[in-house]
């Protein structure tokens, strides 16, 4: 039996140089450990903050809007939403128009935690995008939005 060819260790440094994957994955995971932290006081993640923020509506989304919205599937939406709904900061009810919907909404302890939390978030957001030169975070958002 022929022995199969590993791939040149130079192969490994074009990918860990050129990735966008492996950049993106880079990025997000430190970015989420900053906001972690900052956020960890109020015990909530970056993930539990930005699903409440999401519900801040006028009209209770919809767990497919929201699931559009995160770019999550239904199933871990509703993992990620099970700990907010026992710390009762968010209510899942079922869709009046229709029953196998269900329709979701912060309740007012939800509401007066996301207050909380939004002066931290834009404080660490003020920080992070202060070594960017102007303009530059509005393309990396324009940029990131066309690869979403």
């Amino acid at each position: 039996m022929a022995r199969e060819k590993n791939l040149p260790f130079e192969t490994t440094l074009l990918v860990r140089d050129c990735c966008l994957c492996l950049h993106m994955q880079r990025a997000a995971r430190n970015l989420a450990r900053i906001f972690d932290e900052v956020l960890r006081p109020l015990d909530l993640t970056n993930g539990q903050f930005s699903l409440l923020m999401s519900l801040n509506r006028p009209e209770p989304p919809t767990m497919k809007d929201v699931a559009s919205l995160l770019a999550m599937d239904r199933t871990t939406l509703t993992a990620a939403l099970k700990p907010l709904e026992r710390r009762d900061l968010v209510v899942i009810e079922p869709d009046p128009e229709d029953k196998r919907s269900r329709l979701l909404s912060l309740t007012p302890a939800g509401h007066r935690l996301l207050a909380q939390a939004f002066p931290l978030w834009q404080q660490t957001h003020e920080a992070i995008e202060k070594p960017f030169a102007p303009g530059e975070v509005d393309t990396l958002r324009a940029q990131l939005r066309a690869l979403s």
